[in-house]
This record gives structure tokens, C-alpha cells and sequence, in this order.
């Protein structure tokens, strides 16, 4: 090596090294980057994160999403009858999940950074995996609510949670398809649980069960196992991290702090100024209503796809209709990582989520059009194929439109809580009574993704609006005055902040 390529090369290393450190910025006052950074370091740097840090989180939330929904799976594997379930009971057990998952959805987001993401997502994941064997255990109606209650609880920071640990090692641009290979075992939740249940169901017994409750018991058996083992293999930060060398994580945290204008700490202390600016954001709530809209389809594909193939397919077995469940799932996979794979590399959001609403409505249409079974189940593949995508592309949007550390876990909290205000509609969309065409969730859906379509587009003419306004702002007259305790408060409200699109 040449001695001023190893001079320069030791200069970037060192000015890394000062924009990571704490109270240093990484930006100007303007929002431009302070260093420049090589790509063949980044690269190296972002594929070691990949394998460290994903495998586990995307494990953890596939566990997470069939123990919340592999009582669909139950359900027509004889837990209505054995419970003696009536009318809407079932709808009713499912509406308790969500009201407490609802509840505790923002605390739970907070406790995760204030205990440390590597502690809090592995013992959040053996508490859900615990209440999962014990709804195996359930007699009556009462008992099996109070178990989906404390389900709910333990399940509300997993999301948000995860999507905010993600948020401190990935860029803008990067975070959606990150996002993606853990939001990705959503639809493999609804593949894999079908598989999985049809399995268990096979067996004659597990320990002292049978039936249908062996489902619970298996899989909260290995939801636990994979808790304890991300006590192991997740860390809390870039900092803290073993297997990064110091320059990987100067690099891991410096890049991160590049893109957060006003920024001197990587990881902010709570207040309440923080917490509003990440929850009262413009971008946060047009956004997190988009998602509560679109969650209505997702939660009622994963609840009620069994019940909706069991009545297109009447005759056929109970474990041929576990498998006639796996397909669509499949196809949504697919499109989950594919479509935040061209926001990553565009470093767009918005447009994708106008895109994917128009699939979902041709969807419900189909639903409502026709009573042909093959062109229904048909139906469900376009659905799939749309509707599971928002989850990344969605809090990728809300994590890119905020500054601050405190801010970003407030946002995305925001975001899926409202998100499962419309799992709690969705419990409700599919009644006994509208069986076996449901008119009514069918078409509260394809009213839901035309909402979308109309507000997505809206908030996107918003954003490129208001950034216009933005460039015409005197950056240094509006600071002048303000100490950099109160500039970093600023967070989305700062002079040089513009929206990410």
C-alpha cells in the first residue's frame, strides 16, 4: 500500500472513529454527512450484521406470529367444540388478544429500550411461548380469554420491538428489506403453522394431550427454546457488540448517526417531548393509519383463512384444509421480501405502499363477485401477495420520517399499536352469521385497501409539499440562539429535516 493511500486511509478511520463518539455530530447543521464512508466497508459490515442479528429476530417473530394464530388452526381441529363455543364466542377470545396487546403496545416499545433490546425481545419470547402451553390447558370460554390476554401483553413489544432493534444497526435505505426477512415469517407463520399443525395432529398424543391441544404444547415448547437461546446471540447495540472489531463498530454507529441531523448521542435518554415528537409525527400517524387499515386484511387472513378453505372445500379432511392454507402464504412470502428488496434499493416507501392496494382490492372483489370456490381461493393469492408487505414498508417509513432514538421507538410503537386496532376490527369482520360468503369483511376489506390507495397518495403529495417548504427556510436564522440540548429536541421539526419519501 502506497503511504498516502495508508495516510487517508487512516484519516477516514480516525474522523469514523470521531463521529461516533458521544456529543459528536456526524452531520452539519444542513443534514449533510461529516464523513465519508467507503462502500466496501459498509458492505462488509452490513452482511456481518445480517448474519448475526437477523436469523434470530425473524425466528423469534415467527414463533411469535403462529402462537398468536395457531388458534385458527385449533379451531377447526375441535377447540370450538370442545370449549363449547357459541356465536361469536371465538371472535370474541381473539378481540382479547388484541385489546391488551393494544394496551401495553407503546409501553412495551419503551421498556424494550430502556432494558436493552438483547434482554427484553429473548424474555418477551419464553413468556408468550409460556402462555401458549397453557392455552393447551384451557376447559372453558373464561380460561382460554384470561390466557389470550396475558398473550397479548407479552406479545405487544415483539414487533415494534424488533423493528426499533433493527433501527439501530441499519440505514434508511436498508432498514425496509431488513424489515421485511423478519416481517416475511408473518405469511411463513400462516405456511409453516398450517404444516406444522397438520403434524402435530398426526400424532396421538403429546405428554398428557391430545387433539388439538397438542398444537399449543409443541410450539410453545420451541417458542421457549429459541428465547433462551437469543439471550445468547442477540446484543444490544453496535457498542456492545463481541463480534464486531472497534473499527466495525465506529463504522456501525457513525453511519447511522450520518443520517439523523442534529444528532451528538447515538442512543438518546427518554423524555416527553421525545416520546410526542415520535407519536404526534404527521408522516407517523397518516402512517400508522394505513397500517391499522391494511392490518384488518392481515390479521383476518391469519385468523380466518382456515375457516374461509374449510368452507370453499367442505368434504374434503381437516388436515387436507390445513394444507390448502399453505399456498397463498407461500406466494405472500415472496412478495413480502421482494417489494421492500426495490424500496431498499430505490430508498423509496410510499410508492410501494400506493402500489400494493390496488392487488388487495381485486382481491375482495373477486370475493364479493363470484361464489365459484376456485376463483375465491384464487382470490387469496393476490391478497397475500399485497397485504403482507406493509408491515416492513411501513415501519421503515415511520423509522426514516423521525431523528432521535427516543422518538423512532415512540413512532414505530405508534404504528403497530394502531396496526392492531384493526386486528381487534378484524376479529370482528368474519361472523358466523355472514357465513359462507361474508359479505361483510369482504367488503369492509375492499373498502379498507381503497382507503389506503386514496391516502397513501395524499400523504405522499403532503410530503413533497411541505419539503418545498422546508428548502425555503433560513437554517442558520432559525437556529441562532437554540442550545444543542434543544436542537436535538427539535427531532422532525429541525429547519434542515426533510421527509423521506
Amino acid at each position: 500500500m502506497a503511504p498516502e493511500t495508508k495516510t487517508k486511509a487512516e484519516m477516514m478511520t480516525r474522523d469514523v472513529h470521531q463521529a461516533a463518539e458521544k456529543g459528536q455530530a456526524a452531520t452539519d447543521q444542513y443534514g449533510e454527512a461529516l464523513v465519508a464512508y467507503d462502500p466496501v466497508a459498509e458492505r462488509k459490515l452490513r452482511l456481518k450484521i445480517d448474519l448475526f442479528i437477523v436469523p434470530t429476530v425473524s425466528l423469534l417473530y415467527l414463533f411469535c406470529f403462529i402462537d398468536r394464530s395457531n388458534i385458527g388452526n385449533a379451531k377447526i381441529a375441535g377447540l370450538a367444540s370442545d370449549l363449547h363455543l357459541q356465536g361469536n364466542d371465538y371472535n370474541a377470545i381473539i378481540s382479547i388478544f388484541f385489546i391488551s396487546y393494544i394496551v401495553f403496545e407503546i409501553p412495551a416499545t419503551l421498556a424494550c429500550k430502556a432494558v436493552g433490546p438483547g434482554w427484553f425481545l429473548p424474555l418477551t419470547t419464553i413468556l408468550f411461548g409460556a402462555c401458549s402451553i397453557a392455552t393447551a390447558y384451557v376447559n372453558t370460554m373464561s380460561q382460554a380469554a384470561g390466557v389470550r390476554f396475558l398473550l397479548g401483553i407479552f406479545e405487544a413489544g415483539m414487533m415494534p420491538g424488533t423493528a426499533y432493534y433493527l433501527s439501530r444497526w441499519y440505514r434508511r435505505s436498508e432498514l425496509a428489506f431488513r424489515l421485511s426477512l423478519y416481517i416475511v415469517m408473518s405469511p411463513l407463520a400462516g405456511a409453516f403453522g398450517g404444516l406444522l399443525a397438520s403434524a402435530i395432529l398426526k400424532l396421538d398424543h403429546v405428554g398428557g394431550v391430545r387433539s388439538w391441544r397438542m398444537i399449543f404444547v409443541v410450539e410453545g415448547i420451541i417458542t421457549i427454546g429459541l428465547g433462551i437461546v437469543g439471550f445468547f446471540t442477540l446484543t444490544d447495540r453496535p457498542e456492545t457488540a463481541r463480534w464486531l472489531s472497534q473499527a466495525e463498530r465506529d463504522l456501525a454507529v457513525a453511519r447511522v448517526k450520518s443520517e439523523r441531523v442534529g444528532v451528538t448521542s447515538f442512543l438518546d435518554s427518554m423524555d416527553s417531548t421525545k416520546i410526542r415528537r415520535g407519536i404526534l409525527n404527521p408522516v407517523t400517524l397518516s402512517t400508522a393509519f394505513i397500517f391499522l387499515l391494511n392490518n384488518i386484511t392481515v390479521q383476518g387472513l391469519a385468523f380466518f383463512a382456515p375457516t374461509i378453505v374449510a368452507t370453499l372445500f367442505r368434504g374434503t379432511t381437516t388436515v387436507h384444509q390445513q394444507l390448502l392454507t399453505v399456498p397463498p402464504y407461500v406466494v405472500g412470502a415472496f412478495f413480502t421480501v421482494f417489494l421492500p428488496l426495490l424500496s431498499w434499493r430505490l430508498d423509496r416507501r410510499q410508492i410501494f405502499i400506493i402500489a400494493s392496494a390496488p392487488m388487495v382490492m381485486v382481491g375482495y372483489a373477486m370475493f364479493l363477485g363470484t361464489t365459484e370456490p376456485k376463483v375465491r381461493y384464487g382470490a387469496t393469492f393476490l391478497i397475500a401477495s399485497s397485504a403482507f408487505s406493509f408491515g416492513a414498508l411501513t415501519n421503515a417509513q415511520v423509522a426514516a420520517n423521525v431523528v432521535g432514538d427516543t422518538a423512532r421507538s415512540a413512532a414505530i410503537a405508534t404504528n403497530v399499536m394502531a396496526a392492531n386496532i384493526g386486528g381487534l376490527i378484524s376479529s370482528w369482520a368474519f361472523l358466523p352469521f355472514d357465513a359462507p360468503n361474508y359479505h361483510i369483511g369482504n367488503g369492509l376489506n375492499l373498502a379498507t385497501s381503497g382507503t389506503i390507495l386514496v391516502l397513501s397518495t395524499v400523504t405522499l403529495l403532503w410530503m413533497k409539499r411541505d419539503n418545498k417548504k422546508r428548502g425555503s427556510k433560513d437554517v442558520d436564522a432559525e437556529l441562532r440562539g437554540l442550545t444543542q440540548e434543544q436542537v436535538e429536541a427539535l427531532d422532525w421539526k429541525h429547519p434542515a429535516f426533510q421527509w423521506r419519501y
